[in-house]
């Protein structure tokens, strides 16, 4: 399974790849994946069949008693049978349904692999909280294929909707399963089910799991979502929302029975919310017009009927209930892709406007008519055959005197009528000839979509036939549950009561039939005293209204108001808990060496310096004194490595600094502040007095011993010396990883409030010239701002203007530096920037290898290469950092994240738990014993993000500011970003706003590189 598993995912990945050179061919491609893993699936059958399990179990996390363990029984091989299976057609039907030219087939295809791979990941996890995580994952998944029109609002609204229901019964259902994990003492689902919890934390437990198992298959009151679930690809709707994703719940109810169906809170739940589910979803069928709606409705009609009969607890019940699962995801995908060929031939799923479909597409017909017969449970179809069982088993237990299965009963009648009902009214709106309306025109499709929908529709007839074949499998799961066995499934029982109901149901269908226009006016007239999903709206309405409320209210004060609020909570939260602590240290040591307090009290001057300053860049410069100062106070505390990752974090951080400060006033606005003065103060001081307390209390708090005399021995086991990187890239490797994507997502927060319609590619770069006579040619891109300036200078200024103009054609150390105004650049700062660049990359290279045993590693490594990266824009500009770096960042970013999650990952590929480290020594002449490991190539992935990460921001705070100044100093626009209060007067004249401008930008970029 886990080999399984891993194909899925690598063959996703390359999808997008290979739907570049395929286009759509790539459908059959993929679907090999699936196809190969249902034949591989049919050759476990028959250990499975001798009640031999297929179990693969590997250790994940041993203190939590969490491992990735799988476990292949009966019911878990239908499910996967069915995922598999269905998976592999609906690809296959992807290739006919879609066009050459539709948008981001290469995402849809890959995240329709993927979303089979989890399905089947799910169905097979023996670990509840592995289960978990494959029951979020096709959440996910599923809201991305739900929105993949991504400009459509009805999609995008309609993912949401999804991912918001289901995502919170799946948080609802996580808190169950910790119930019965703490309560059971295990995390493997088999023994949880084999010893059930009992007493409040078994009923509590379950109670939640089933508000899970619920909202993922669309029950009431949670049924709204699947209808507008169906603005996604009707292969989506075929796949997820009838073979696929919608079962979970019905599985997770199955899997559950054999131990829990005893419990109280048990019947109440499945039979009143399954029941109910049934009626209100057969109901709303017969009102839809949208083909895809009424099979939507339907869908839910029939997923109450799902679970109120494999939930209901006895052995005959649960032989029914699996082989109506197996039978309506047969008839339902079909009807699904076979609304999809009629919407492509049509152009239309409405029913009023379809006539005479069936007579010009008689297979197409042929094949709706065998799944909408299974569906109403017409012989000789596996729907007869499940729908048989289910009335047997039912007016059996209920013959037996229990109360629940007349409620059951009633239920499931009274909802295959309205099966009936609404399945007559697919078939006559899709099909049939309306009176009055003449053919529908149809527009030819593909010779090959047929083939999915008629594989499945066959099925459904060969398996009815064939039922004693297909029985063992499904008598496997049922003999799990109490009750005797004589019970069989067959065509034929005789003449006996189940088939005396099916009768009836199909009389009173035909009545309902009879009867729509009055049962229409009937509906009309009904009025909606109950509508979830106008209950959501509204739900989500107030907090949208809540949330704005909040957000406006603080908003409204500025920045100032939120750090006021942030550090008043600050104060008042860990203030209170540092006054009601009891261990205070015995003593308070102030300072090492007779230096640090002289450094402390720099510090604290340069804060006060730059809270009170009034420009801005002094204000920056005093800031990152404070941080330089920290540089020192680490360096004189014996930590190299927190030292030099100081200074290089603080560097960078006083750089972004000024690419943003550039764009603002120098003078610091004076307005009235939402916080007044002495408020502010008294905040700043508190704030600091609790940290300062906090960090004296936490001297004293200890009370085991340290774990610090540990470190060194566990250093030298990881190969490395230098403890602070082994603890970074292996001992904790988890809290890096997670720290690199919190950089990613920085990188990409950044990139989105400054790029306008995307941020694809690299920054620009310079044509490449042929001769010498162009390479000292200044380019027109700096003609035009020479031009411009000399059209605002003073006779003065233009002498200075000609001597720049010389410089601008000599000789350029960087390769873009021609491209800048000349009273920018500086002939030493280029020579400079030349000729440190490339040792700065090798000290950076350095760094990331000598890591493990001296201070450095990947994050001080990244950061001296973004350093010289910083250096050659602020000396060359955006042409020069696109010279220097001519690479995607988001390409950067993701392929270190990708190198360093994969770190964690290979282990298990060898039978090893997540971030096991494997180490190679080799000795090599002359460089002596190398040793690399998989922490090295984790520390590589680490570098790439730290470069892609300052590379993204220079790309955005700096090269597409830039770019975005030139086009409004070119339009003699004003500055899109420029402060209101800094801007000229509305009747300056053109000329004279042109030429102030541009004066500022150049006074601007030559301060900023200062």
């Amino acid at each position: 399974m886990i080999a399984s598993l891993a194909v899925f995912a690598a063959v996703a990945l390359l999808t997008p790849l290979l739907t570049r050179w395929l286009g759509r061919r790539v459908f059959p491609i993929v679907a090999l994946v699936p196809a190969a893993v249902f034949v591989l699936l049919l050759t476990l059958l028959p250990g499975v069949l001798a009640g031999e399990p297929v179990v693969e179990v590997v250790p994940w996390i041993p203190q939590l008693d969490i491992a990735l363990s799988f476990r292949l029984d009966a019911l878990a091989l239908l499910l996967a049978l069915i995922v598999t299976g269905i998976g592999a057609l609906v690809l296959l039907y992807c290739t006919q349904y879609f066009d050459d030219d539709e948008p981001a087939l290469g995402r849809f295809a890959a995240l329709l692999l993927a979303f089979a791979g989890v399905m089947l990941g799910l169905v097979t996890a023996d670990d509840v909280f592995l289960l978990f995580t494959f029951w979020e994952a096709t959440s996910v998944l599923s809201y991305l294929l739900i929105g993949h029109y991504t400009g459509r609002k009805e999609s995008r609204g309609a993912a949401l909707q999804a991912l918001t229901v289901t995502t919170f019964g799946g948080l609802t259902m996580l808190v169950g399963l910790v119930v019965l994990v703490v309560a059971g003492g295990t995390t493997s689902l088999a023994e949880l089910i084999a010893d059930p919890v009992g007493g409040t934390a078994g009923a509590v437990g379950v109670a939640l799991v089933l508000v899970g198992a619920i909202s993922k298959s669309a029950l009431v009151p949670f049924h709204f979502w699947l209808p507008a679930a169906m603005a996604a690809p009707t292969p989506v709707s075929a796949y997820l929302h009838a073979a696929a994703m919608v079962k979970a719940g019905v599985y997770l109810v199955a899997r559950l029975a054999p131990g829990y169906a005893d419990l109280s809170v048990w019947h109440p739940l499945i039979v009143v919310i399954g029941a109910g589910t049934m009626l209100v979803g057969g109901w709303r069928a017969l009102r839809q017009t949208d083909l895809k709606l009424l099979l939507a409705y339907g869908t839910v009609s029939q997923l109450g009927f799902l679970v109120l009969v494999t939930g209901f607890g006895t052995r005959d019940a649960a032989l029914a209930g699996v082989a109506l699962l197996l039978a309506h995801a047969l008839f339902k995908a079909t009807l699904f892709l076979v609304v999809g060929i009629v919407d492509h031939a049509a152009g239309t799923r409405d029913v009023r406007h379809l006539s005479a479909v069936g007579r010009r597409m008689p297979v197409v017909a042929t094949i709706a008519f065998l799944a909408a017969a299974s569906m109403a449970g017409v012989p000789p179809l596996i729907g007869f055959v499940a729908k048989e069982a289910v009335f047997t088993a039912l007016l059996e237990a209920a013959i037996a005197g229990d109360a629940w299965a007349w409620t059951a009963l009633v239920g499931a009648f009274l909802g295959s009528v309205l099966t009936v009902a609404y399945t007559a009214r697919f078939l006559w709106g899709a099909f049939f000839t309306k009176p009055g309306a003449g053919p529908t025109t149809l527009h030819r499709t593909g010779p090959l979509i047929g083939v999915a929908p008629g594989v499945l529709a066959i099925a459904s007839l060969v398996f009815a036939l064939a039922v004693p074949l297909v029985e063992p499998l499904l008598a496997g799961y049922a003999d799990e549950l109490p009750g005797p066995t004589e019970y069989h499934l067959a065509l034929w029982h005789g003449l006996e009561p189940a088939l005396a109901l099916s009768a009836a149901v199909f009389a009173l269908g035909a009545v309902l039939v009879w009867a729509r226009r009055p049962v229409a006016r009937l509906q009309a007239a009904m009025p909606h005293a109950i509508d979830s999903g106008r209950g959501y709206l509204a739900i989500v309405g107030a907090l949208d209204r809540m949330a704005a409320g909040l957000t406006t209210f603080i908003q409204a004060r500025g920045v100032a108001g939120y750090v006021a609020v942030i550090a008043t909570v600050f104060v008042a939260g860990l203030g209170v808990a540092a006054l009601r602590n009891s261990t205070w240290p015995e003593s308070l040591r102030l300072w090492d060496l007779p230096g640090q307090p002289i450094i402390a009290a720099l510090i604290m001057v340069a804060a006060i310096a730059a809270a009170i300053v009034r420009q801005r860049m002094t204000a920056v410069l005093l800031a990152g004194a404070t941080g330089y100062g920290l540089v020192l106070l680490f360096g004189t505390s014996g930590a190299p490595d927190l030292a030099l990752t100081q200074a290089l974090v603080e560097t960078i951080t006083v750089v972004v600094f000024v690419l943003v400060v550039r764009r603002l006033p120098r003078q610091v606005t004076m307005r009235a502040q939402a916080v007044r003065a002495p408020f502010r103060i008294a905040i700043g001081v508190l704030s600091g007095t609790v940290m300062a307390v906090i960090g004296f209390v936490a001297l004293g708090a200890r009370v085991q011993p340290t774990i610090a005399e540990g470190l060194p021995a566990l250093a030298v086991e990881a190969h490395g010396k230098n403890i602070v990187n082994v603890m970074l890239v292996d001992i904790r490797a988890w809290d890096t990883l997670g720290e690199i994507s919190v950089l990613v997502a920085v990188a990409t927060g950044v990139a989105s409030l400054i790029f306008i319609s995307g941020r694809t590619g690299g920054a620009p770069r310079l044509d490449a010239p042929t001769s010498r006579r162009e390479r000292l040619r200044p380019l027109p891109e700096q003609a035009d701002t020479m031009r411009g300036a000399r059209a605002s200078l003073t006779d003065t200024e233009h002498e200075t203007d000609a001597a720049g103009t010389a410089a601008a054609t000599r000789q350029t150390w960087l390769l873009a530096g021609r491209t800048l105004s000349p009273r920018n650049r500086s002939i030493l700062v280029e020579v400079l920037v030349r000729l440190l660049f490339h040792p700065a990359i090798v000290v950076s290279v350095y760094l990331l290898f000598v890591g493990h045993n001296a201070p450095g590693g990947g994050f001080a490594g990244g950061l001296v290469a973004g350093l010289a990266l910083v250096a050659r824009y602020l000396a060359g500009g955006r042409y020069e950092l696109g010279e220097a770096a001519p690479i995607d960042a988001g390409r950067l970013l993701g392929t270190g994240l990708l190198v360093a999650a994969g770190t964690a990952t290979l282990p298990l590929l060898f039978g090893r738990t997540v971030f096991e480290s494997s180490w190679l020594e080799t000795d090599v002449p002359v460089l002596g014993t190398i040793s690399i490991g998989t922490s090295t190539l984790f520390d590589l992935g680490v570098y790439l993000v730290v470069v892609g990460l300052v590379l993204d921001i220079l790309r955005s705070l700096g090269a597409e500011i830039d770019r975005q100044r030139e086009d409004s100093d070119r339009h003699g626009l004003p500055d899109a970003i420029a402060p209101a209060d800094d801007a000229l007067h509305p009747d300056t004249p053109h000329d004279e706003r042109r030429a102030v401008e541009a004066s500022r930008a150049a006074s601007a970029d030559e301060e900023a590189r200062r």
